[in-house]
């Protein structure tokens, strides 16, 4: 099972929309456009996208700041531990379009394990919806792609984990139902206390409540 870790495990969309309207305001752009694009996202693929001529990586460097020092409001989504708890260690990672410092804190804040086989934008020569982050991810655990449940929130994510030849479980946690049918994910539940695994005999169940 390879996760998402923003709006899938951990609850840091109040803190991710504070940093990116700012930013937006900052340049002039319209900050609900913004926000909604870099959900989800690797930030510098966002900066590149909105500014091509700026220092891209001063300008990532800047938004890495801002969002590691704003972790207020950053919880763990319900159900998150719990589903987390019921896996095997080796059949489970993160696969976030965070850096790996913001990740760490962020993971950290919220009170939950830092996987060891963690993938980030740190570690990606291309982010999601490329499907670079869940194919290394899925190869790290030992698995192909077409073994591996992805579970996001967001469209790129989504594009990704399909496109690494995942199936796909959607959150309804950030995104509206329609954004999410239209990237066309497997199943679409609300969050983690929709699903439960069974592990036994080398086998991982999960189980989806649609």
């Amino acid at each position: 099972m390879l996760f998402d870790m923003d709006g899938v495990l951990i609850d840091s969309t109040p803190a991710v929309a504070r940093v990116w309207h700012k930013w937006a305001v900052a340049h002039g752009f319209n900050p609900e456009i913004v926000v909604k694009m870099a959900h989800g996202r690797p930030s510098r693929e966002t900066i590149l996208e909105l500014l091509p001529d700026a220092d891209v990586d001063a300008e990532d460097l800047e938004v890495e700041r801002r969002e590691i020092e704003d972790l207020d409001g950053m919880v763990l989504l319900p159900g998150a531990r719990e589903l987390l708890n019921s896996l095997p260690a080796e059949r489970w990672t993160i696969v976030t379009s965070a850096t790996r410092a913001l990740a760490e804190v962020r993971l950290k804040a919220a009170g939950l394990p830092l996987p060891k086989k963690l993938v980030t934008a740190t570690d990606i020569q291309r982010g999601k919806p490329d499907p670079e982050p869940y194919e290394k991810a899925a190869a790290a655990l030992g698995f192909p792609g077409s073994e591996c449940i992805v579970i996001e929130d967001a469209p790129a994510g989504i594009h990704s984990g399909k496109a690494a030849g995942a199936r796909v479980v959607a959150f309804q946690t950030t995104m509206e139902r329609r954004e999410l049918e239209d990237a066309q994910p497997d199943w679409i539940v609300g969050d983690c206390r929709d699903l439960s695994a069974q592990n036994g005999a080398g086998r991982l169940i999960l189980h989806i409540r649609v």
